[in-house]
């Protein structure tokens, strides 16, 4: 261990060595819960921040986890202290877990500026917990690794291997269009999702905990195990013992994350074919670090790196079957010639000496950069006046006919009318149409919802179409596919160009040109820009209402505009 700093540098210390009254009483009530000077006196105090929850089936597995984790702190000589932390179930938390991603920023940060904390241990995984771990690690500026939650097992219908969201959409369809029963659907429920776990596809999930470890924030391996494998504890248990000598060190995270780092962490998502979410998380957690990072990065690497990972929905197989196949330290392995080897990590080591040796086991799987699954990047930005900041869109995950299209609108003024009309027999739709959903942005959804993956009609289902572009200033699942073009920025709530999109109205999308185009005179617009009014505010109080007045676009993170920055807090009074 390589004791750079001593006993008496360290946060906790000026709670619990101090020889006054306060500290007398923190000492004091540590021992009214059973422990003794020798638990913490000149150890590190490490904060595990657990974001377990009984309705959080990607994290149901961490409450056993801390245990691991608090194992390996003991081993290394530290004392171990749970903070729980909520959860951000994405299943359940309505009307979006995103809206509520940077209260969990803030809840990771205070709890361990608030606590004689010299260390953290960060425990998530399901979508937006990894950001918001990440995220207020950042901001608080202590030693952190981050342990992912781990992905669940492959699901399994009848033989076939299933993956939780992608076919879930894929059997949804079929239902609608009546090629499976009601008891082959209830058969799939209970089929498609068979461990705890996060999702198994790449998801928003298993792409934030690859960039997590792409980054340099967890061991190497990590993010690849599945929740359910025996090395996913001994993972645990060997962050727990790392963190400790992380505190000696003063490995901090702003050490770590640097302008190469993430241009390791975004080549690595674009070989994985990652979720389109991770632009808006990955630019919030570099503007955490003051780093001037933007959507045009994420452009410029897609146009170098190739899908690598053949994962749905992108690919065929499941992440379980990608930890077989070596792992994210293989894949990283074999786009070694595009990464920079000499970026720190939580090891103490640099991403080249991690993934020395590392190897592929199955090629189908994962693939090398001169045999891509696909040429297409997994993320491309468009620009254009309907989006003058940006929107994004997964070429990989979409049917090739619409990366160059021009069609028709169909506008939706909101979710509600929208999921009205698809259903309808006799709406006037064609393959060839564009849909356009307004008001689901970061102000308007509220929180932008995942909702941009907008249902194929069921005019259209029954007649065997299974993609058209979609249009929206929404997110979409990361287990989603399709052409669907998302985040439009700025989003229609706010005065966007999509509010002003009517039905009739033509679009035009060009991916290679990196092109979006209404095709409306910039009069026209004037004059529907004139007429429009703003929808009236979400929340009259409470947490939505602050979220309302602080939130950024899709372009800037959506961080709060109070928690962006580097501005140094002063440790707290202790009295």
């Amino acid at each position: 261990m390589n004791n750079k700093r001593r006993p008496e540098d360290l946060r906790s210390h000026r709670w619990l060595g101090a020889s006054d009254l306060r500290s007398f009483g923190h000492r004091a009530r540590l021992r009214q819960g059973g422990f003794n000077a020798e638990d913490w006196t000149g150890k590190p105090v490490i904060g595990i921040i657990n974001t377990w929850s009984d309705i959080n089936f990607c994290h149901t597995h961490l409450r056993a986890r801390a245990e691991d984790v608090k194992r390996g702190v003991l081993q290394a000589g530290g004392f171990p202290v749970e903070l729980p932390a909520m959860s951000l179930s994405e299943p359940f938390v309505k009307p979006s877990t995103m809206l509520y991603r940077n209260l969990l920023a803030m809840e990771a940060e205070e709890l361990l500026r608030s606590h004689p904390i010299d260390g953290a241990v960060l425990l998530g995984g399901c979508d937006k917990s990894t950001p918001a771990l990440i995220m207020g690690a950042i901001s608080m500026g202590i030693p952190a690794i981050y342990v992912p939650a781990g992905p669940q097992l492959n699901g399994n219908w009848r033989g076939q291997e299933m993956g939780s969201g992608s076919d879930a959409w894929k059997y949804w369809d079929e239902k609608r269009a009546g090629r499976i029963s009601e008891d082959d659907w209830a058969e799939l429920e209970g089929g498609i999702a068979r461990s705890f776990g996060t999702c198994m596809v790449m998801g928003t999930a298993a792409t934030m905990m690859a960039i997590a470890e792409a980054v340099g924030l967890s061991l190497p391996g990590a993010s690849s195990i599945p929740a359910a494998d025996s090395a996913h504890p001994r993972m645990c248990s060997a962050s727990g013992r790392r963190i400790v000598d992380m505190v000696w060190e003063d490995l901090t995270p702003q050490k770590i994350m640097t302008p190469a780092a993430f241009d390791n962490a975004i080549r690595v998502h674009m070989a994985m074919g990652g979720s389109t979410n991770a632009i808006i998380h990955v630019v919030a957690m570099a503007r955490r670090l003051g780093l001037p990072f933007d959507m045009k990065r994420f452009d410029e690497i897609s146009r170098e790196i190739p899908v690598l990972a053949n994962v749905r929905p992108s690919g065929g197989y499941l992440m379980e079957d990608f930890y077989y196949a070596g792992g994210l330290r293989a894949l990283m392995n074999e786009l070694k010639e595009t990464l920079d080897l000499t970026c720190l990590t939580v090891t103490g080591k640099t991403i080249g000496e991690n993934i020395a040796g590392a190897q592929v086991y199955k090629p189908d799987v994962i693939h090398p950069l001169s045999d891509p699954v696909s040429r297409e990047g997994a993320t491309a930005v468009l620009t254009g006046n309907l989006a003058p900041r940006g929107c994004v869109m997964k070429p990989s995950a979409a049917e090739k006919r619409l990366l160059k299209h021009r069609g028709k609108v169909i506008a939706f003024e909101d979710y509600n009318e929208m999921a009205r009309e698809v259903e309808r027999d006799d709406l006037d739709v064609t393959a060839d149409h564009i849909l356009v959903l307004k008001n689901s942005g970061p102000k308007g959804g509220p929180g932008m919802p995942e909702w941009g993956m907008l249902p194929i009609p069921k005019k259209l289902v029954k007649q065997g179409v299974r993609d058209m572009v979609r249009i929206s200033d929404a997110r979409m699942s990361g287990t989603s596919y399709g052409a669907c073009i998302l985040h439009v920025a700025p989003e229609s709530y706010v005065g966007g160009p999509l509010a002003f999109v009517q039905t009739g109205d033509e679009i035009e999308v060009d991916v290679e040109a990196r092109r979006i185009h209404l095709h409306v005179s910039d009069e026209e617009l004037a004059r529907r820009r004139a007429a429009w009014q703003q929808p009236a505010p979400r929340y009259p109080r409470g947490y939505g209402a602050i979220y309302s007045m602080h939130i950024g676009q899709a372009d800037e993170g959506c961080d709060f505009d109070f928690l962006e920055g580097t501005a140094p807090i002063a440790e707290p009074e202790i009295h």
